[in-house]
């Protein structure tokens, strides 16, 4: 470790601590393998995705103080792969190691309310929003907003978890009912007629350097992300505006690693910021192939303060993810001639399976980014491919 204009630089050979074991710890310690740093990851459940590919995985739960300890004691910097990482554990990890990414992001984006405050304060629109504290106040506030319009739990919630879509005002009292059993604070927000959902994910280096990836065009299946598509089919100047909204997020909230950024474009070209994640994201995996640098490599250079790599797109990308009902379908086919290589489509099939055990429905456990010179004829090769027939 040395000490760098801007902060400290974590030199390859040092140990990133990964708090969490999913498959975005495991993309993570795979591009941060090949930068030559060592990992270890805290996750509770056994061989792990990141746990599988990192030097040590500590079997624990993550509310383990001992764990948590042990997992600092081992590590020159520690990121997180998801953000609902216990406060407690989290001030033990910023007192006995490096955690660039702080505890002030977390604290903001694990709270849909605040989450909103902080990026209204960097000027940057959300949909209109309202707290809700009775079933009284959600009646006058659906009046006002009309229908239909979007109830969600400040805190927890994510796949379409946590929400519920009121067509009604019948709807009222139930959506009340079963929302505040969270126990948590609630949140109405205006339903926004979009015409496509984007997302933009920007790293920011404790240099203060920022770079923002191109914007993806996101298709959802039941409030699970199907496809990115890159370039988004949208206007440059869109294009722009976006990569622009999510840098000036970055600076505005003072990111350390990486930000992804939804938003939602309505048809008068207006763009609103829908949620923040503080971490590598689903709609980032098309760095993987189709970028100079992808996500997961940019988030190490980030947090251990090396210079941030190019984010330019080398090739048109169609990322679809694979869950549980997906594959069994893609083991028989994945073998197949013209399957990963179409050469009548000019499309390339990469593969990425997570190294989970059990292939549960709707459990995401892998995607493929296919590569080619025109992101409609990826799009025909999803259609013709049959793994994808039951979402």
């Amino acid at each position: 470790m040395t000490e760098a204009a801007g902060g400290k630089v974590i030199k390859p050979g040092g140990t990133i601590g990964v708090l969490g074991g999913g498959q975005l710890g495991r993309m993570l310690a795979l591009a941060g393998r090949n930068m030559g740093y060592r990992f270890v990851t805290l996750d509770p459940t056994e061989d792990a995705p990141c746990g599988q590919v990192a030097d040590e995985q500590i079997l624990a739960n993550f509310d383990d103080v001992e764990a948590a300890r042990k997992l600092a004691a081992l590590s020159d910097v520690i990121t997180y792969e998801f953000e609902n990482v216990d406060a407690h554990v989290t001030r033990i990890l910023m007192n006995e190691s490096y955690v660039p990414q702080g505890s002030e992001l977390l604290y903001t984006t694990q709270h849909r309310l605040r989450e909103k405050r902080a990026i209204e304060a960097a000027g940057v629109p959300v949909a209109p929003y309202t707290e809700i504290k009775s079933a009284a106040e959600l009646k006058d506030a659906v009046i006002k907003f009309g229908t239909p319009c979007v109830l969600k739990t400040a805190t927890g919630g994510y796949d379409g978890k946590g929400q519920w879509v009121i067509r009604s005002l019948d709807e009222v009292e139930e959506a009340y009912e079963t929302l505040s059993r969270a126990k948590t604070e609630l949140v109405l927000e205006q339903f926004i007629h979009f015409d496509k959902e984007l997302s933009v994910i920007a790293a920011r280096s404790p240099r203060g350097e920022v770079k923002a990836f191109p914007a993806a065009e996101n298709i959802h299946v039941h409030n699970i992300l199907h496809q990115s598509i890159v370039p988004a089919r949208i206007p440059a100047d869109v294009q722009q505006e976006a990569e622009k909204l999510a840098t000036r997020i970055a600076e505005g909230l003072g990111v350390i690693g990486l930000i992804a950024v939804e938003l939602f474009l309505t048809k008068d070209g207006q763009l609103y910021v829908n949620e923040l994640a503080p971490r590598p994201h689903n709609s980032g995996h098309y760095t993987m192939e189709a970028c100079r640098t992808s996500q997961f490599e940019q988030h190490v250079r980030a947090i251990c303060n090396l210079p941030l790599g190019s984010t330019e797109l080398l090739s048109p990308v169609v990322m679809v993810n694979l869950l549980g009902e997906h594959i069994e379908p893609l083991n028989g086919l994945i073998d197949q001639p013209g399957f990963l290589e179409d050469a009548d489509l000019g499309v390339s099939a990469k593969v990425h399976l997570y190294g989970k055990k059990e292939a549960k429905e709707k459990r995401k456990m892998g995607h493929i980014n296919l590569l080619t010179n025109d992101v409609e004829q990826a799009l025909t090769w999803i259609e013709r491919t049959t793994i994808w027939e039951s979402k």
